[in-house]
């Protein structure tokens, strides 16, 4: 799969905090490509590694797995009737393959693969293939194959990615069998009764089984999206070494009522994405692939621009958004502009190089109560300027006098922050060529906002906001320390 050249329509559209069909479709073909390139590397290192690390049976399994998804990539035999699939969408296989929290998964086995075979890493990368396993079955099912398997279930629960999980009476790892055929699958446990799934259409499926959940999508954003996966199950949610996020807590698991607050916060969030300009919707409906639930953590850091939620992205987890639920379709909308930026930006760097910073300077961020390398000043400006861009075009279309007002209130204080930032990119010496175009870009954009002033009065207090955030900052940084 061969990506084009970021040319510099590209970066113009980008550096704007924009970017057509066309200039979002390379960022997600690139990362797709370089999925694709991940699993691959996967394939190879369990083929060279040591026969200690890796037996031969684990490697039979992946090569077994590996064939059940080829078999799931297929193209379905034509039918007469109309199919449920979207047009142009990927095949089951693809579609497991290029869920962002395959990403973890994939760099979890080459964490294990890559350093010296001791115990734990032989026992995590067992439990690493295991999944992968559960995965093609997974898409098998999704694909309408017929197929029987012999699948791991973890501490007593069996992970079907996109379909649900089952817990079991037992908290140690056991293999169970699982069939499919004709539409359900059927686990079998030699001292339980059998266990019938029926996978449902997109995501999710249905038993009576009392220890099974199934998994869980949110309504597509718009007519031509996806349904977008509520990542509330499996063992790949957490940050590195199965632990919480910094500042972000850890992943979170919503019961049926926490499914439903979701459910009710996303119903307008596509009518309030629109209200910021169909640049924001578009976004949405194109790079979003899933949400992962975060518990709330004790202290984020960052100031109250998100509307009380705190949320984050994951670099090697493209298309998705961790985020603690929020609590009404405009915060949710607002966490969703904010993300995505930092999505289009991680995925745009890794096809060109903007600048050359070391992490060793830290500067002001006025969003934030500590220091930050230069990346991170870079990122965090980008997503205030789309912040900004999309309060202001709400202020501009708002019927009603108080949303006119909050939305002003928060453009003032977005572009007030990035006023404070944006030199600091500008004059950095560190810049690339392509760098240096994308952050004109941005000035420009910062720039054109000022043909439509918010009132006077948030001008001010976003003014004071952002000085005592940077008189709290030089307190910090010559505060003596030990």
């Amino acid at each position: 799969m061969r990506v084009p050249p970021v040319t510099d329509h590209v970066l113009t559209e980008l550096g704007s905090t924009g970017g057509g069909p066309d200039a979002l479709a390379l960022l997600a073909r690139d990362q797709d490509t370089r999925r694709l390139l991940l699993l691959r590397a996967v394939l190879d290192a369990v083929d060279e590694a040591d026969e200690a690390l890796c037996p031969a049976a684990l490697r039979s399994r992946l090569l077994d797995d590996w064939a059940l998804l080829v078999a799931a990539d297929a193209p379905p035999p034509k039918r007469a009737e109309p199919t449920a699939q979207r047009t142009g969408a990927p095949s089951p296989a693809r579609e497991r393959l290029l869920h962002p929290l395959v990403g973890p998964w994939a760099q979890s086995c080459l964490s294990a693969l890559d350093r010296r075979t001791t115990a734990a890493g032989a026992h995590r990368l067992r439990r690493d293939l295991a999944h992968f396993s559960a995965l093609a079955a997974a898409a098998a099912a999704r694909a309408d194959l017929s197929f029987t398997v012999r699948l791991t279930a973890h501490d007593g629960v069996l992970d079907l990615p996109s379909i649900g999980t089952l817990r079991i009476p037992h908290a140690t790892d056991r293999e169970l069998e699982v069939r499919n055929a004709e539409g359900r699958l059927t686990v079998r446990q030699h001292d339980a009764a059998d266990v019938t799934v029926h996978p449902e259409r997109g995501t999710g499926g249905w038993s009576g089984a009392a220890g099974w959940t199934s998994a869980y999508a949110l309504p597509a954003l718009t007519p031509a999206a996806a349904p977008v996966p509520l990542d509330d199950l499996g063992p790949y949610r957490a940050g590195p070494g199965g632990s919480g996020y910094p500042g972000l807590g850890g992943p979170g698991e919503p019961g049926d009522a926490e499914r439903k607050q979701w459910l009710q916060a996303w119903s307008g969030t596509s009518v309030e994405l629109r209200l910021g300009g169909d640049q924001r919707l578009l976004e949405a409906a194109t790079l979003l692939r899933g949400l992962v639930p975060l518990t709330s953590p004790d202290d984020s850091g960052s100031d109250d621009t998100m509307g009380g939620t705190c949320s984050g992205t994951r670099p090697e987890a493209f298309g998705a958004v961790l985020s603690t639920a929020p609590p009404a379709p405009d915060v949710f909308a607002v966490t969703l502009v904010h993300e995505l930026q930092h999505t289009k930006l991680v995925a745009l760097s890794q096809l060109v190089t903007l600048h050359q910073a070391g992490p060793d300077r830290r500067y002001f961020a006025p969003w934030r109560t500590g220091p930050r390398q230069f990346d991170g000043l870079f990122q965090g400006t980008y997503s205030h300027l789309a912040l900004a861009d999309f309060f202001q075009q709400r202020a501009l279309t708002a019927a009603h006098h108080p949303d006119r007002e909050a939305a002003w209130s928060a453009h003032a204080r977005c572009r007030e922050q990035v006023a404070a930032a944006l030199p600091v990119l500008a004059g950095s010496p560190d810049l690339t060529v392509p760098g240096r175009r994308f952050v004109d870009e941005m000035i420009g954009r910062y720039e054109r906002m000022a043909q439509h002033r918010p009132p006077r009065h948030h001008v001010v207090r976003a003014q004071a906001y952002v000085a005592a955030a940077r008189a709290l900052f030089e307190v910090r940084r010559t505060r003596p320390t030990g």
